[in-house]
Order: C-alpha cells, then structure tokens, then sequence
C-alpha cells in the first residue's frame, strides 16, 4: 500500500521521503521536564533523561534536516512513531518551521496510505530498522508497515546544526492535522492551527491540573491521539511542566506497572482513561497498594464518562480519598477541555464532569432544537467558540459544517448526549448515536454499562442498539467477567436484574454476550460502531485501523448471540 501511495503521489509531481528513526526493543521511557525530561520504556529500568535544553538543541537540528529535505512552511510531514522522544522532537520541529505534522498511530499500512494521501504529506517519519520496538511483549515493526527506508534520522541528524531560527507563522497558520473516525467509519483530518490551539491546551493544563513548578505530571496516553497532542506534548511544554512519557502498557510486565512508575518519579498529577481504571480494578487493590502513591495529588480521567464505580475505586483506592478527580469531557475537535471540574474548588460528583471551562458556554436541546432550562436531557451543543476549537476538516470544509453545525444551525454539535440535574452539574450520557428509543424511550447505553458493571462480576461493558420488530431497538450488551468468573444462566439472570432493578423495567437486556475482551484503539476507547455491527451480524466494519487488537473481532463474532435472552 506504501509503494502505491508512494507512487500516486509522484505521479502528482511530490515525493514522499522516509526517516528512520533507530531500533527499538521496548526499552525507552520518557520524561520531560523543567529543567530535565525523563522517558520511561517499556521494559523496566530503561530510562532516559532530557532537559529543555536538549530538547531545543534536538529540535532545531531536526528542523534542519527537514528543511534540508526541502520542506517548508505549510508542508505535510507525516509521523507514524512509538512513544519515543524522538516524535515530540519530531513535532516540535514541524512547528518551529511551519510545517503541519500528522501523526498516526496504531494504522495499517492500507490506512496509513489512505492518510498519507488525504494530507498530501512530502515526508514520513517512521521507526523500526530490524527489530521494531515492543509494546508489552508484542513486537510492533512500523518498517514493514511503512515499507523501505532511505534516510537514517541518526546520520542526518548528527551533522545538523543546532540553531534554526523559527519561521513566523499567522495565528490561524495551520498546525497539525489529526485524523479521527467519523460516524460513516471514514477518517476525517481535523485541523487545529497555531495560536489558539497552544493558548488553549496552556491554559487548560495550568488550571485544571493545578500545574505547580515542582509538580511531576504523567499522561498515560498516546501521542498519536489527541490527547497526547495537547497533554503530553503542547499544554505542558507551554507551561515548562516536568512531565512522563511511557512507552509501555500498565499491564507488563505486571498489573502494578503504574503505580510503580508513580512511586518511581513521585507523580503528583496523574491523567489516564476510565477504561485503563476499569482494567485495573479486575486484579484488586492489593497491586495498587504496594506502592506508596503518596506523592498523588490530583487525579484525572479522559477518553469516555466514567462510571460511578470505577470513579469510587480510582478516588479511595488509588487516591486514598485525599486527591480531587478532574473527569473531563473533551474531544479532537475541541483540542482541549471543554467541561471539567477545577480540583479543590468544584464539588465532586462521582461520574460528572461538572461544569464548562472558562468561555465555553453549553446548551442542552431536545429533538427539534429549542433550548432546554434546569434539570433535563438532551442534546449537548457549545453556543459560541473558544479558542482551541478546530477550523476545519482537511480538505472538506463542507463536511466540517455539515457533521458539526448542520443538524441545529447556530450551535456547535457534539455528537453526545448530556444531561443537566438540579445542580447544574452536566452528565455525559453517551455519543448520540449511542442513545436508544426503545419502545419510545430514549435510553442511554452509558447509564446501562454502568448498571451492568455495578456487578460484583463484571469488569466491563458495551452497550449498543439492535433492531427490534416490536420495540424498534433492543438492547444488546457485551460483558467483560472478572478473572476467575464462568459465564452462565444464573449470572445473566442477575445482570438482567442489575438493570431493571437500577433503571426500570424498558431497560432490561435483551441480549447478553459474554466478550473476553472489547475492540478498543489504543487510546482505549472502545469502538461502539463495530460492536453494533457485530450485534447486527454486519461485516463490513468500515475503518478498524485504529483498533488496538483486531482479533477481538472475529471471537465476538463466532459467540454473538441470535436470539434474545
């Protein structure tokens, strides 16, 4: 697939250069910092040190090579590496001379292909000689994936020089394209561009982290996600933030690897997903408790809502009960928080993400679009823009205002249902399209999932629509056991009980799917639009490049269920 899009884009008078970038074997982990960074690897005690000095001085030489390379101000460079740091060097770089980078993660090369065209990038940066590099135990070789190599990023490097004047850009200069899946399955490049976007995830980071000088902060994500776009890489450099890049997995080598790395750079803000949570409550507390975590002093979710639950177990046991939960509600296209508590100054509600930021001002509608007062459910929307917010879908600005301003004219629309209890705390239900009618009842799959994992059974669950002859939609669930837990008639009697019981009797399953494990991209999101064709018995998938493990799959396929339960 790279050799065609390498030759399309010649025949289009461009060429595409790739860079390697060295040969891992899972053992670099990073860290940067004040005065230093530090990178933690996959394998234990692999570690390097960075300082911001260090970090200029590789920047500006890579800027170089890449100027060398003949790009220049509002060139693609597309990056498709590990969480090394050797790709926020790679970012920094494209940013220091105008260039827009595009980084992916976790594509095939069929998909890195489509991207790479749809970007109209000049370079690839990849990694991998011979041996690639190891996520957990699994070996990952970006090389074969991406093809041959011509340039070596060591040998260009070394000879570059050191000082490399930025290019001054507009504030609304583009700076990176972010390729994210839309409803249809086809990827969509959200484009964020320079001044707002840096102002945005620097405010965000200081305030809702609390950032402090002598604070040691660590987000588990990937780069290759947005997340680590604004919160590894852009929001703490703005704020010269001592902060952790991790290679690895928190399960390898064992099911306390994060609490180890914790203890081990005395972490004080520590940002992961509800899913990472959700996986780490199946072994207990006893592998959090091993490790001291006493330096913990804010703890942060991000990706989906969380669940009650699993907030109860993040909040006493690995916070102890003495460290504010920021749950935030953002996403790729808002480039940074939207909806978050402030820690020690917003009254927590377990599985709330409270309150919008500062100049984000949210509406509530219903159906027809009139705008909802006090406590109600309905459509989330933003009424007017901030600075982060995206500028444009790469290439089609017409399907920018028609995913996100068509369906009520005047409002930005999420895509994600919300609701707004008496307080005034605002509650995320779940991505529209993962709300129900069932039987004229709007439903939403996330208040099910929590519901089902209230069992003392269940680790995990999904929740998606199937259709139904009588109801219109039914629901169908997919539940991840605890280990040591068989699936069988008794335990499916008491989820359905779990759920009437919780939410009424309109919520009750009509299909339960006993799933060793859900298809999630390596953000950790799980991916709600193959589960509902799978529930559908549907196998054109669309775009699962972003999947983290594509086996999952076929498994959940061979043990759906037919008929209802």
């Amino acid at each position: 697939s790279v050799l065609r899009m390498s030759a399309d884009i010649q025949s289009q008078n461009k060429k595409v250069t790739y860079f390697l970038q060295g040969t891992f074997k899972g053992t670099s982990h990073t860290k940067i910092s004040v005065s230093r960074g530090l990178q933690e690897g996959n394998e234990p005690g692999d570690e390097k040190t960075v300082t911001y000095r260090e970090l200029l001085q590789q920047v500006c030489k890579f800027a170089n090579v890449l100027k060398s390379q003949g790009v220049k101000k509002g060139d693609c460079v597309s990056i498709y590496m590990p969480m090394v740091v050797e790709l926020v060097v790679a970012m920094l770089a494209c940013a220091r001379i105008g260039a827009v980078h595009s980084i992916f993660a976790g594509f095939s090369a069929e998909s890195l292909c489509e991207r790479i065209m749809d970007s109209q990038c000049c370079i690839l940066i990849t990694a991998g000689k011979e041996n690639g590099f190891y996520r957990g135990d699994k070996l990952i070789n970006l090389k074969l994936i991406a093809d041959e190599v011509d340039l070596c990023w060591h040998s260009l490097i070394g000879g570059a020089s050191e000082e490399c004047e930025p290019v001054w850009c507009d504030s609304e200069d583009p700076l990176f394209i972010l390729y994210t899946s839309g409803s249809t399955g086809k990827p969509k490049g959200v484009l964020h561009t320079v001044s707002g976007y840096m102002l945005y995830t620097a405010a965000t980071f200081k305030m809702v982290f609390d950032y402090q000088y002598d604070d040691v902060y660590w987000c588990t994500a990937d780069i290759g996600w947005i997340t680590g776009h604004s919160y590894i890489t852009y929001g703490p450099l703005a704020n010269g933030a001592t902060s952790v890049l991790f290679e690895g997995l928190p399960t390898y080598p064992d099911v306390s690897r994060m609490w180890e790395i914790v203890d081990k750079y005395h972490i004080s803000k520590f940002y992961t997903a509800p899913t990472a949570i959700r996986l780490l409550m199946k072994y207990g507390s006893e592998p959090v408790q091993k490790y001291k975590r006493t330096s913990l002093k804010i703890l942060g979710t991000v990706g989906e809502p969380i669940n009650p639950e699993a907030w109860q177990w993040y909040y006493s046991v690995v916070g102890e009960k003495r460290c504010p939960v920021v749950d935030t509600f953002w996403q790729t296209e808002t480039g940074g928080h939207v909806m978050t508590p402030l820690p020690a100054a917003t009254p927590m509600k377990p599985g709330s993400a409270t309150f919008p930021f500062f100049g984000v001002v949210p509406a509530i509608l219903d159906e027809s679009g009139e705008e909802l007062e006090g406590p109600s459910e309905g459509y989330l929307v933003f009424k007017q823009p901030w600075p982060g917010v995206m500028r444009t879908v790469y290439g089609n600005h017409e399907r920018f205002e028609t995913t996100y301003f068509k369906k009520f004219p005047g409002y930005y629309v999420t895509g994600d249902g919300c609701r707004r209890d008496k307080d005034g705390y605002y509650w995320i239900t779940g991505r529209i399209d993962d709300m129900l009618n069932v039987s004229g009842h709007l439903l939403s799959t996330a208040e099910v999932e929590s519901a089902l994992v209230e069992h003392e059974a269940v680790a995990e669950a999904a929740v998606v629509g199937r259709p139904h002859p009588v109801k219109g939609e039914s629901l169908y669930c997919f539940v991840t056991l605890n280990d040591g837990i068989n699936y069988n008639q008794k335990l499916e009697g008491e989820l359905k009980k779990q759920v009437r019981d919780k939410i009424g009797a309109i919520a009750t399953p009509d299909y339960i799917q006993s799933a060793p494990s859900l298809p999630k991209t390596r953000s950790g999101k799980i991916m709600r639009r193959v589960l509902r064709k799978i529930a559908r018995n549907e196998r054109d998938l669309g775009d699962v490049s972003t999947l983290a493990d594509s086996s999952v799959i076929e498994q959940l396929f061979e043990n759906r269920c037919c008929t209802a339960v």
